[in-house]
């Protein structure tokens, strides 16, 4: 059935930029970008405005007021303790939650769930269309129910986790860490599917829930998601549209990390997805027809990677799927780890010189401040950053020396211990361990540490004034 309701999905407009295509086809989990390929997102900012406003940031007495975290929805209660509180539970007015049919299982179905959620919603005593609902987020990731088999797995799982612990922290972001297999049979990259649905169910205040892979990092914690770039979209997936749509190349996107709003579209996106997995019957028949259709495909296995790529190119005239998909490459919404690692030291160090420069703005960047003030000091940083002509977006990009937003260690299989045979075990050990650390110094930082060097688990207390101090 289509949605019911618009409320809640964005409107049919196309979004995306058109990306350039060219060069051998990656195996699968592997995403190598061509050089040229990054487009440069749109300037939040001209230079002369970004560095009066780290200026007016960093010199007022408001920098030190409390910053509202946009994230955060406080649903009206009573009291936690016995009493009235305790005796209205379970007798608020009817919603979607009281209809028995409803099914948090990939093989249900979920009709009429814009008009249901902003039923929800308003019983809750908040407006569907205010800005505490459509820019709340939820955050979705996980790992297997088992030990990882490979040594150390585990200790990088939680690594991996306290990363994104942190960024969720720092930016109201709620997060779902799941170790349980919601529908048994799909496993291993379909298991993220189930996760994401039975999510929406579970959170009808979040407008956007976030998928990352258990093995992504974030390595720039200042950068917050553009929700105003997605206004015409109801799902965000790194990817060129001239792989996807006109190659039909079955590594023209990457399913690893991808942003999906809450609402009907989304369902039934979800719903054609997971037929195209091992929960049904056609699953076998869908490999076969997977290779046939997609270019450089090299076996007959039904992927979750290869099946939206086919969903999306193979939607006549872009009408249900494709026209609402916004495939980015603005910034890097996941990037390539073997192509960032090398690089973060540069990246590092250019930041500290903004820093490290004369002048109100940078002495105000290395202020020393709560960590709840975070929020105002990465726009601060920003700023100085794009004044100083540190070349790249805001997000990082293949070109120029910003932060990466996400770091994708695809094919390091850190827990299922044998990396793809294109990567050495040290090569992705010791790249994995450079990128948390880098993200875990931006967190350090305002505890008054960092780490003693870049591949060391060992940290020094911060001099007064760093960077400029030493």
């Amino acid at each position: 059935m289509a949605s019911e309701a618009a409320a809640f999905c964005a409107s049919a407009a196309k979004g995306g930029a058109a990306g350039a295509g060219g060069g051998p086809r990656p195996p699968h989990g592997r995403l190598v970008l061509p050089a040229g390929r990054a487009r440069e997102a749109v300037a939040f900012a001209a230079g002369a405005v970004a560095a009066a406003l780290a200026l007016a940031l960093l010199c007022s007495p408001s920098v030190l007021a409390p910053t509202p975290v946009p994230n955060i929805v406080t649903l009206p209660s009573s009291s936690h303790s016995a009493g009235p509180a305790a005796e209205a539970v379970g007798k608020g007015p009817r919603t979607f939650y009281d209809d028995p049919s409803l099914s948090y299982s990939v093989r249900g179905r979920v009709t009429g769930w814009d008009a249901k959620r902003a039923e929800w919603l308003r019983t809750r005593g908040l407006d569907p269309g205010s800005a505490a609902v459509s820019r709340r987020v939820v955050m979705v990731t996980g790992s297997q129910p088992e030990p990882c088999k490979g040594p150390g797995g585990d200790h990088l799982l939680l690594r991996f986790l306290k990363n994104k612990l942190d960024y969720c922290r720092l930016h109201g972001v709620e997060l779902l860490y799941n170790t349980a297999l919601l529908e048994p049979s799909m496993v291993a990259y379909w298991a993220k599917i189930p996760a994401v649905r039975a999510a929406m169910l579970a959170h009808p205040e979040a407008e956007w829930v976030w998928w990352v892979d258990a093995d992504a990092v974030f390595t720039d914690m200042d950068f917050a998601l553009p929700l105003e770039r997605y206004a015409g979209s109801d799902l965000v997936v790194y990817g060129w549209e001239a792989e996807v749509y006109e190659e039909r190349s079955w590594v023209g996107l990457n399913a690893g990390v991808f942003l999906i709003r809450n609402c009907q579209w989304a369902l039934d996106l979800m719903d054609a997805w997971a037929r195209m997995g091992p929960a049904y019957p056609e699953h076998a028949a869908w490999g076969k027809a997977l290779r046939e259709e997609l270019s450089g495909k090299p076996n007959d296995e039904s992927d979750d990677q290869s099946a939206l790529v086919y969903l999306l190119a193979k939607d006549p005239g872009g009408r249900r799927w494709a026209n609402r998909t916004r495939l980015e490459t603005g910034y890097y919404f996941q990037g390539y780890w073997a192509e960032i690692v090398g690089r973060l030291d540069g990246v590092a160090s250019r930041y500290e010189a903004v820093e490290r420069g004369r002048g109100a703005a940078a002495a105000g960047l290395r202020r020393r401040h709560a960590e709840r003030e975070h929020p105002r000091y990465a726009a601060a940083r920003d700023a100085a950053l794009r004044a100083a002509g540190v070349p790249g977006p805001a997000g990082g990009g293949q070109k120029g020396w910003r932060r990466p937003f996400v770091t994708h260690f695809t094919g390091c299989q850190p827990c299922g211990g044998a990396p793809n045979r294109m990567y050495t075990r040290r090569r992705c050990a010791e790249g994995m361990r450079r990128a948390l650390a880098f993200a875990d110094d931006q967190v350090l930082r305002a505890y008054g540490f960092r780490h003693a060097a870049p591949l060391s688990d060992s940290v020094v207390p911060l001099p007064f004034d760093y960077p400029a101090a030493k």
